[in-house]
């Protein structure tokens, strides 16, 4: 991994928390946000010619490596399939729901079937089994189409939020939804409660950018340790 390149990364998200701030810089924190967010997916996402962090763990990526679980780290156990697909979950229902109260790109195009799992929530609160069945089932190709999807539809939601509303709290009504379409499972309600309290622009420093960010340095390391 290029330490030097994750130092800058995050030292440019905290600049983006005071730009997210002030709606003057409105236009300025939406560019920061794309191009700490293009480093997170596809390159393919953010249109860029360098390798991503994202590509980063993809490449040279088999599927034995891909589903082993549980994995012997300090900081986990799950696999990289289970983290890939926890984050986009987790990317998805908070950018479609809490942000933009649209439809989330689970259910756009099909991708619960082409993924191969009957799991719709975020992963939290998922049992030792239920992590195994999901590493062991879902569709590696899918998942990552699912991820671009996820990538590119938040890009727009982001590049539509006008300038103040990044300071936004999170309507009561669209944590509702989070439950009522099994987004977030009761079990995970402490999830859930903590999101309500937030507004726009914590959404978009965590779930959008450090919460993958953390995940994919967790598949790095798995993969560094399996191969």
């Amino acid at each position: 991994m290029d330490l030097e390149k994750q130092r800058v990364w995050s030292e440019n998200l905290k600049a983006l928390n005071e730009m997210m701030l002030t709606p003057q810089e409105h236009a300025q924190a939406v560019q920061s946000f794309l191009s700490l967010h293009a480093w997170l997916h596809s390159s393919s996402v953010g249109n860029l010619s360098e390798l991503t962090l994202h590509d980063a763990v993809i490449k040279s990526l088999d599927e034995q490596t891909f589903r082993k679980y549980p994995v012997n780290l300090s900081d986990t156990k799950n696999s990289i399939a289970w983290h890939l697909w926890h984050s986009a979950r987790l990317e998805d229902m908070t950018m479609s729901i809490l942000v933009a109260d649209d439809q989330q790109a689970l259910y756009s195009g099909n991708w619960f079937e082409k993924m191969n799992t009957r799991f719709t929530h975020s992963g939290n609160e998922m049992s030792e089994e239920e992590i195994a069945e999901l590493s062991s089932s879902i569709n590696f190709e899918s998942l990552l189409a699912y991820k671009t999807v996820v990538g590119k539809q938040t890009r727009q939601i982001i590049s539509m939020l006008k300038p103040g509303q990044f300071v936004d709290k999170v309507e009561q009504s669209r944590i509702k939804r989070l439950f009522d379409e099994n987004a977030v499972t009761q079990k995970a309600s402490s999830l859930a409660d903590y999101w309500s309290k937030r507004n726009i622009a914590w959404l978009v420093l965590m779930p959008a950018t450090e919460h993958i960010f953390i995940h994919l340095k967790k598949c790095i390391h798995i993969k560094e340790k399996l191969n």
